[in-house]
């Protein structure tokens, strides 16, 4: 059941309006049922996929936080850490090493025989693995007490406004709210809907518009050439933070209505001045999972002393795995190492860029020396997504190379100046990044807020129309729902 989509539109409204009246005490069993119920219209089958992985977790978190023994609480953690990750590389991994083995022996004139299985990819299964497998990891550190009611711990897992695609949420956040449900409020039920009409406006308005022009360039590869390329992976950056945060203010809108309040998981990345400042604003609760669990937990300390090349090393291991979380492809892989790569040297040659900065005078014009990281941050971002957009590796380097190929620039910008869905979709970018600047300055919620009633509700009822109008009601997916 997509966000975008008539369904959703009618289930939301009802299950609101259920939940809030029935008694208290059974709220969550309804939540539990209405979450299963959202799951099963994908594919009723990985419904018992999503309780297999529960009924292990909460198992194993009750004999965790039961057994004293360091050994044995180490066992029982590697239980679940390869029942959840053995589940997530069965279905969405085997394929990929396989096919990567059959042709590493074809390459050397073998045949690996390695058969390939036609698996659908259950969907949002990265997200409520992760989420389901943080909480087994939090009660073994001693971070998190095991959850007693089994419903509500798979209430926790199964949630569904943030199911299938985040933000991950940790169990010492979710888990409490689940056990003291708010009561109906207005306030919420306003503000939700506002955080939902805002990612609808970003999904369908800006997103799926840009997609097309994208979808055009990057599923015909061979046949377009630089600025076309460029625009097209610039303007990919956006359909995807569109795209993405569209989802999540969905989400944390439709959780808020219900009374649960999920992380931020975006905070402008497109800003960022820095690779390691857009990792701490692109998709939030991913980034600190990998960090948590991931990036801390392998070795850099010898003795009292950070050893910094192995936290280098590691740092590009977290990102490389971070990008194969991203989907089974070498596009993938590529993707991960980049960052993973450029997050060191931005490491390392700290101290002699801030040195050119002093020497050159740049530190004192700080609007200009602001104004320069974001655009070189920015471009190193959109270089990252020639791998991430692109359907192979050569297509990568196909439109990578195609980038410096300006033969055709003048054909293609008198295309892209004619096309007017390409127009209005930037002239509709500058809009959300001016709305994102002045929010940030000044809360624009707010002001609204303050405004007479039939203002506000002018401006309400104004920009659904602007959604239905100029809206692509396609029924899009989500990008992430791949993953």
């Amino acid at each position: 059941m997509l966000f975008n989509s008539i369904d959703y539109l009618i289930f939301f409204p009802v299950v609101v309006i259920l939940y809030f009246n029935i008694p208290e005490k059974w709220r969550w069993a309804f939540l539990l049922f209405a979450s299963y119920f959202f799951y099963a219209c994908w594919k009723l089958e990985y419904v018992v996929l999503l309780m297999g992985t529960t009924l292990i977790d909460y198992f194993i978190g009750l004999k965790i936080e039961k057994t004293s023994g360091k050994k044995q609480r180490k066992r029982l953690l590697l239980i679940s850490i390869v029942v959840n990750l053995g589940v997530l590389a069965g279905f969405k991994y085997l394929n990929f090493f396989g096919n990567s083995i059959n042709s590493a022996f074809q390459f050397f004139g073998y045949d690996a025989g390695f058969t390939v299985w036609n698996i659908l990819l259950p969907v949002g299964i990265s997200f409520y693995v992760f989420q389901s497998l943080s909480y087994t990891i939090d009660v073994y550190r001693g971070n998190s007490p095991a959850e007693k009611h089994l419903g509500k711990f798979a209430l926790y897992v199964s949630f569904f406004p943030q199911l299938v695609a985040g933000p991950i949420e940790r169990s010492t956040s979710l888990i409490p709210q689940i056990h003291k449900p708010l009561p109906f409020s207005e306030d919420r039920l306003v503000s939700g809907l506002k955080l939902m009409l805002w990612g609808f406006f970003k999904k369908l308005v800006i997103a799926d518009r840009l997609g097309m022009f994208v979808s055009y360039v990057y599923e015909n590869p061979t046949q377009h050439k630089g600025i076309t390329v460029i625009l097209a992976t610039v303007l990919f950056a956006f359909q995807l933070y569109c795209d993405f945060s569209g989802y999540t203010d969905i989400a944390r809108g439709s959780a808020r209505i219900l009374g649960y309040d999920l992380m931020i998981n975006f905070n402008r990345p497109l800003i960022a001045r820095s690779l390691r400042d857009f990792w701490n604003r692109w998709h939030i609760s991913l980034t600190t999972w990998f960090r948590d669990y991931v990036l801390y937990s392998l070795p850099y300390i010898r003795g009292n002393r950070v050893v910094y090349a192995l936290f280098n090393l590691n740092l590009v291991i977290t990102f490389l795995l971070m990008g194969l979380w991203h989907g089974a492809s070498w596009t993938f892989v590529l993707f991960g190492l980049f960052h993973g790569v450029f997050l060191v040297l931005e490491t390392i040659t700290e101290k002699s860029r801030n040195r050119f900065y002093e020497i050159t005078g740049i530190n004192n014009h700080v609007r200009f020396k602001s104004a320069l990281s974001i655009v070189f941050t920015f471009s190193l971002v959109t270089l990252s997504l020639y791998f991430f957009r692109a359907q192979t590796i050569s297509d990568s380097f196909m439109l990578l190379n195609n980038t410096f190929d300006f033969s055709t620039s003048r054909e293609s910008l008198i295309y892209m100046l004619k096309n007017n869905e390409l127009t209005f979709g930037i002239l509709m970018i500058i809009f959300l990044l001016v709305a994102e600047h002045l929010h940030s300055k000044n809360d624009l919620v707010q002001r609204i807020k303050s405004r007479p009633l039939a203002v506000r509700w002018s401006l309400y009822s104004g920009f659904v129309f602007f959604i239905l109008i100029f809206g692509v009601l396609h029924q899009q997916k989500f990008i992430y729902f791949q993953f």
